[in-house]
């Protein structure tokens, strides 16, 4: 997401079908060919490793927030990243510098004033005050919009994300903050997932809940900002929640799971990146369906392992089901064993 979209040398097939119902590149259903043509043109490639950094970083740090169950607050952060990226493209700067900005500091406000994780209380959110945050946010951002003429087209492409113009500098901005948060998180992981699991018992054994939950939220706006630059804000938890949620759903062993949920989110969006560019089809509902598509895949894979369990259970002898049952009739029948 940059403040002013640059259209490439050569135009993608998707936007080539939007000035012509008739006109675009098919595909040649040879998988290598086509992911050749894709990452021939610059401006995909810079896509591709940006999604792909966005992927990498919602992952780790979405996957402590739906273990926390600040979902709410991940998604209000995201949602505020809108007016900062539409007042710096009204006061001519790069969007992103927006994103991170107005992101960071919901959440700086967002955790003073609910006292998430205060005094060993369980981690969460305080509603109203996230809620007042998020409505501020939409409505500051649609008198950014109004204040700059001839702003509709980028006003949905921030909400509903785009994956034109990134460039390279972007990416490498995306990386360097990805890295740094990564990094963070590394040192704030251990802490972090006791204060989760056990938060009293986590502050009578001296972790800092308070302050490791602040530190959290900070990671998560710095999150949900840079996917957001992939996404739209309205999408984020395509990558922020879903493929939690999914590694989550196949799994619950929570090494396993984090890495799931880095594979599933650049996975997730690899294929989009990838449809949308030979399909007319804006990038955020491709990867959001490719995403719920995926968690409900995950869903009723563990709704069959369960009912299995079960089933074996009843009909083992141990669980005195159906087996039990007959062994007992046949041995007061006479019936040798």
């Amino acid at each position: 997401m940059i403040s002013h979209v640059v259209l490439p040398a050569v135009v993608p097939p998707a936007v080539l079908r939007a000035s012509s119902a008739d006109f675009y590149l098919p595909l040649s259903w040879n998988v290598v060919e086509d992911v050749r043509q894709v990452l021939s043109f610059p401006f995909m490639v810079n896509a591709v490793r940006a999604g792909t950094v966005a992927a990498v970083l919602a992952g780790v740090v979405g996957w402590f927030m739906v273990a926390r169950r600040q979902s709410f607050i991940g998604h209000t952060v995201a949602v505020v990243g809108f007016p900062g990226a539409a007042g710096a493209v009204w006061l001519g700067m790069s969007a992103t510098y927006g994103f991170f900005a107005f992101a960071v500091i919901a959440a700086a406000l967002i955790a003073l004033a609910s006292g998430s994780g205060h005094d060993g209380q369980a981690p969460g959110e305080d509603s109203a005050v996230t809620g007042t945050v998020h409505a501020a946010a939409v409505a500051l951002g649609f008198l950014f919009t109004s204040l700059y003429g001839g702003f509709t087209g980028s006003a949905t492409a921030l909400l509903f994300g785009s994956f034109l113009g990134v460039t390279a500098g972007q990416v490498q901005l995306l990386l360097a903050v990805a890295a740094v948060a990564v990094l963070a998180l590394v040192v704030l992981a251990r802490p972090l997932l006791f204060a989760t699991v056990d938060p009293a018992v986590a502050a009578a054994r001296g972790v800092p809940v308070r302050a490791v939950s602040v530190a959290f939220l900070l990671l998560l706006a710095v999150a949900a900002a840079e996917v957001a630059q992939v996404t739209g804000t309205l999408l984020v938890f395509a990558l922020l929640v879903v493929p939690a949620a999914t590694a989550q759903a196949l799994t619950p062993r929570p090494a396993a799971s984090l890495a799931l949920t880095v594979v599933i989110g650049i996975v997730i969006i690899w294929a989009a990146l990838f449809v949308a560019f030979y399909r007319p089809y804006p990038i955020g509902f491709v990867l959001t369906t490719f995403a719920f598509a995926a968690y409900l895949a995950a869903v009723t894979w563990r709704y069959r392992a369960r009912a299995l369990t079960r089933l074996r259970t009843r009909l083992s002898p141990a669980g005195g089901g159906w087996a039990t049952g007959r062994a007992t009739d046949a041995r007061d029948a006479g019936v040798p064993s």
